[in-house]
């Protein structure tokens, strides 16, 4: 397959040439709220991430503004993800800040080059079991992660690993703070609850903005000093954010050695981002009916990612929840991301103080509410229904993003919907012997009238393969021809009418078939050869192993050749 460039067409400078009041009127209302909803969700993904407050906003701030800018999608909005969060705490806890920086970067530089070589049809390869697998898994390990300020056990360091960290909460479960579970449970309530009363305000929003306020009042005037909040564990910094080069340093190996270190987990980032902003755009799509660019929003999630890391920034891509926030409050162009992105910074400049009041155990319960919309438990009941095969899939890719981490999870779970694709494939192919007649009722390529039967002469062997002919059925073809094979045999017919396509493998067993027959004496003759498949194998030479005369359109020719050579 030759690879094509594409060509490079952010939707905002289309939006631009025919813009008007009407449409920033629109645009402004839907970036306003969408800018609203995303700054508990920012702040959270900060945190949870291992990094911080800043560091999610700034993301939020530079990458949305970037994904709306050169994006391939009308009313995409951009930032941090929960998906992220356990690739972005284990590289973290492995390589550092230095080496997230590289591993960002990195992935933003494979999703430009996938946008500029056309692979934006690229979330078309991954098998929905293993999108479900791995986002369940991430799922359960963001509701791990929030145990602890939860339930305020005031755990210092808690273990990177599921099960360790499980340990860790159930020999600390004795140290529970009661403000603090008290805290999280009504903010809980609060989230599930706000949506039945105003469609609005964001659940998110209306927790902070109630028990924040209320753990200050604990604290000033009941003496409650045990509720952590932001401020307690980060330093939110104020001002315009500007490159941090600092967050990166070469290592005593070398650059050279980290990226090869971090590849895969740069390779993970990439396929997780566009996987995620695709869905987003498809979704979208769906809402507003305007087909987006694929491989422009690839180009424009690499820029974004590429980028970000210098200010501080972690991994970004699309985000499905904030992308239809916006298309429910009217944005209908690129324009209401970058307004959700100048909210963003304003929250940052005039409000940062503010932002280090919130209490833990409320933006703990904002990510347990995240991961149980991330969880997809419907699809896990719906996918038990389906072929085992599928649901094993979809259980090994969830227990090993859950146990492992993301990258072994993807790369298992693609190798095991491959293996089951060419299970299925070669299932599905079926291969068929005829003995001394074959009746034209059940066939499309015989001349001779329906009430008639096509003999096979003596000393001739028919056989049909029925779809594609690869190296999944190569071996049992031959068993088939040894299970049948009886007397003297002169010529064999393979009837290759319903052979939609051959591999290398094919191609090599046809050859050997044909040389050891003719090694035994036999002739080989192919009936039906489709023209894809008589280009392959005409490449491959069988007109001069074969002569082109045993090659024959149809069935009835290739008798009467075989005919001919019982004869002779």
């Amino acid at each position: 397959m030759k690879l094509q460039f594409t060509a490079f067409q952010p939707k905002l400078f289309n939006t631009l040439k025919d813009y008007n009041r009407r449409k920033f009127s629109a645009d402004l209302m839907a970036g306003i709220i969408v800018g609203i909803v995303a700054i508990p969700l920012a702040i959270a993904f900060g945190i949870a991430s291992g990094v911080g407050p800043f560091e999610g906003l700034v993301t939020a701030i530079i990458g949305g503004f970037l994904i709306s800018a050169f994006g391939g999608s009308d009313v995409q909005i951009g930032g941090p993800t929960g998906a992220f969060i356990i690739i972005i705490y284990g590289v973290i806890q492995q390589f550092g800040i230095a080496g997230l920086v590289v591993a960002t970067v990195m992935a933003g530089i494979m999703l430009i080059l996938m946008g500029v070589y056309k692979l934006g049809g690229i979330i078309k390869f991954v098998p929905y079991p293993v999108i479900i697998g791995f986002t369940g898994g991430i799922a359960l390990t963001i509701f791990s992660t929030q145990m602890n300020d939860f339930f305020g056990l005031g755990i210092k360091e808690v273990p990177a690993g599921f099960i360790e960290k499980w340990g860790c909460y159930i020999s600390n479960f004795k140290n529970i703070d009661i403000w603090s579970t008290m805290i999280g449970l009504v903010s809980l309530l609060i989230i599930f609850l706000t949506p039945k009363i105003s469609k609005k305000v964001p659940g998110a929003l209306a927790a902070i903005l109630v028990m924040t306020p209320i753990s200050m009042l604990l604290n000033h005037y009941a003496g409650v000093t045990s509720v952590v909040t932001i401020g307690d564990l980060y330093t939110l910094p104020t001002g315009f954010p500007t490159p941090d080069l600092s967050r990166f340093s070469v290592p005593e190996e070398g650059i050279l050695s980290m990226i090869r270190t971090l590849l895969p987990v740069a390779f993970s980032i990439a396929i997780l981002c566009a996987i995620e902003s695709l869905l987003s755009a498809m979704v979208a799509d769906g809402a507003i009916g305007v087909k987006h660019n694929s491989n422009t929003e690839l180009i424009g999630q690499g820029i974004a990612n590429v980028v970000v890391p210098f200010f501080g920034g972690i991994p970004c891509t699309g985000a499905i929840a904030r992308t239809m926030a916006n298309i429910n409050n009217g944005g209908r162009t690129p324009v209401a991301g970058l307004i959700h992105a100048v909210v963003l910074l304003l929250v940052l400049l005039i409000l940062g103080r503010y932002v280090e009041l919130i209490p833990m155990p409320t933006l703990a319960a904002v990510l347990i509410v995240v991961a149980y919309n991330m969880s997809g438990w419907r699809s896990f009941v719906a996918l038990w229904r389906n072929p085992k095969l599928d649901f094993a899939i979809l259980i090994a890719t969830f227990l090993l993003t859950v146990i492992f981490d993301l990258t072994i999870a993807i790369e298992i779970g693609l190798l095991m919907a491959a293996v089951s694709f060419l299970k299925r494939a070669s299932e599905s192919t079926v291969i068929r012997s005829f003995k001394n007649e074959i009746d034209p009722s059940k066939e499309t390529d015989v001349t001779i009238k329906s009430d008639e039967t096509l003999l096979i002469p003596e000393g001739v062997e028919v056989y049909e393969i029925d779809g594609p002919y690869f190296f999944g059925i190569a071996n049992r073809f031959e068993e088939v021809m040894s299970q049948m094979r009886s007397g003297k045999v002169k010529v064999r017919i393979i009837r290759m009418r319903r052979v939609p396509f051959i591999d290398s493998t094919g191609i090599h067993n046809l050859e050997s078939l044909c040389l050891t027959s003719r090694r035994d004496g036999i002739h080989v003759v192919l009936s039906g050869v489709n023209s894809d498949v008589q280009k392959t194998l005409e490449r491959a030479g069988f007109p001069q192993l074969l002569g082109n005369e045993n090659i024959c359109s149809h069935i009835n020719i290739a008798l009467e050749r075989a005919k001919t050579l019982v004869k002779n």
